[in-house]
């Protein structure tokens, strides 16, 4: 096996950077795990209430926005339909 003098063999090497790899993958998942609490928080505190409208947009409007919603969600619309739609309702 081939070493260097002035630092740590290919195995060293190796075990350094698993080693880091962890504690980066550790941090990262930990980090993750406190954002998606906290974000999980702010929407059961708001889980009761329904959003005010946009000013300008009537009852009608809202629903009709929802449907598409909807349907785009489901992929019975396009992107480009929905645009289109979304666009006609709102002006």
């Amino acid at each position: 096996m081939i070493t260097r003098r002035n630092g740590p063999g290919l195995l060293g090497r190796t075990a350094q950077t698993m080693a880091r790899t962890a504690v980066i993958a550790g941090t990262a998942t930990a980090v993750s795990g406190k954002v998606a609490a906290k974000q999980a928080g702010k929407h059961a505190a708001g889980a009761g209430k329904e959003p005010p409208a946009p000013a300008g947009l009537t009852q009608e409007a809202m629903a009709q926005l929802e449907k598409l919603a909807e349907l785009h969600k489901s992929g019975i619309l396009t992107d480009e339909e929905f645009a289109t739609q979304k666009a006609r309702i709102l002006q």
